[in-house]
């Protein structure tokens, strides 16, 4: 058979992707992990790290070095731009099921690099676009944009909200929500003296929040339900600016200053698309041996604050339940003639076994927080008086508790 052989594929090399070839390395299995651009992707500058994540930093033993990099965050305060009065305070000190709640604020970059730093060498193949997979026995054939075809045992795509594994288990592509985000990162280059606040404002039909890194660096993300007018500012930094300073007129000047400080090459827009939850209840997270995880999996609207923190769970779950099939030890009962026939049948049971597992822990979780992130984001950038009213007058500790709630969760450890 044409091919080069490998045990476990991964496509993408993203958090999911990263965080399952590391996870599986830690139990001393190897793994291949395909990316498509030719060094990694930083897309998205930071994301805010709840509770959860740090739980499944922590299984794959990267939680104490990157928090020396990021200021831990004590709290979250909300403010009408409307009436200009503070909405909602939650402390992020509180106490959830499993531990003291802990949230920050985490560079992108930073985060894959220390997750591709952790890996052998060689286990990150670059320029690598998977272009078509196909069945062959009980392997997988993953067909590359060079030519290249690598057979595999075990395929996993982390490849993103227009995955090609997710389209060959026949997911749809993700819906857009009708709504858009505008994502910054300023490095003031000194101290930029914020306190160690997620600071949330919502006004008519926009919600943003700003979130300090470290002591130099703040990430802010604006999302709103655009026009057709808007749309041309999405290829346009400049006007991109001016149009969230326009909307935040009756912020603190500190927050202004940070829209001012940040460099047009450090902003990005983009429509937010999610996956029908239904689609989760009625698809195959997976089949045979083949699944997916993070974006290609649960792709959701930035409301809770979750993509990035799921995507680190699943990684931990995947590695857990694929590592317990893949050190499990095959039944003795063989004759010499079929062992090699029967060893391979066992141990694609086991893989698909494991791979159920997978997919029915993270099923549900995943239904929940896409149904919640939507929720949510309905409500907090509704453009009517009723909405507004509800978001401002009567939901706003509801709301903005529930980004606790949510985090408060515990993906386990690799073992």
């Amino acid at each position: 058979m044409e091919g080069v052989a490998e045990d476990i594929v991964i496509v993408g090399a993203g958090i999911a992707g990263l965080t399952t070839s590391l996870g599986l390395h830690r139990l001393g299995i190897r793994s291949l992990v395909l990316e498509s651009s030719d060094s990694l992707r930083t897309t998205g500058f930071a994301f805010t790290t709840w509770t959860n994540a740090w739980k499944a930093l922590d299984a794959v033993g990267l939680a104490s070095s990157l928090r020396q990099h990021h200021q831990r965050l004590l709290e979250n305060v909300t403010t009408s731009t409307i009436s200009g009065l503070q909405t909602s305070k939650i402390s992020f000190e509180a106490k959830g099921k499993h531990a003291e709640h802990e949230v920050r604020c985490v560079k992108r970059k930073l985060l894959l690099e220390a997750l591709a730093e952790e890996l052998p060498s060689g286990t990150i193949r670059y320029s690598s676009k998977v272009v078509s997979l196909e069945e062959s026995g009980s392997l997988m054939l993953v067909h590359l944009a060079d030519g290249t075809i690598l057979r595999t045992k075990v395929l996993i795509g982390c490849d993103g909200v227009n995955s090609v594994v997710a389209k060959w288990l026949h997911f749809k592509k993700p819906a857009f929500a009708g709504r858009s985000a505008i994502r910054g990162f300023a490095d003031f280059k000194r101290n930029h003296g914020f306190e160690n606040k997620f600071m949330q404002f919502f006004g008519k039909g926009f919600r943003s929040g700003f979130l300090p890194c470290d002591d130099s660096k703040v990430y802010w993300f604006f999302t709103w339900t655009p026009s057709s007018q808007d749309k041309e500012i999405e290829d346009n930094p400049a006007r991109m600016k001016q149009f969230v300073l326009g909307k935040l007129e009756k912020v603190p000047d500190e927050i202004r200053n940070v829209i001012e400080n940040t460099e047009l090459g450090g902003m990005t827009s983009s429509a937010l698309r999610y996956r029908h939850p239904w689609e989760l209840f009625w698809g195959n997270v997976s089949k045979g041996n083949v699944c997916v995880a993070g974006d290609a999996l649960h792709p959701m609207t930035p409301d809770l604050g979750q993509g990035g923190c799921s995507a680190l769970e699943d990684g931990v779950v995947l590695a857990r339940c694929l590592g317990q099939a893949l050190l499990k030890r095959p039944s003795g009962d063989q004759t010499k003639d079929n062992m090699e026939r029967e060893r391979d049948h066992d141990e694609y049971k086991r893989i698909e076994s494991g791979l159920k597992k997978y997919a029915e822990e993270r099923k549900w979780r995943s239904i929940n927080l896409i149904t919640t992130a939507y929720i949510i984001g309905y409500i907090q950038d509704g453009s009517g008086k009723a909405r507004s009213f509800l978001r401002d007058k009567i939901l706003a500790r509801f709301l903005a508790g529930l980004l606790l709630k949510r985090a408060d969760f515990d993906c386990g450890k690799l073992v």
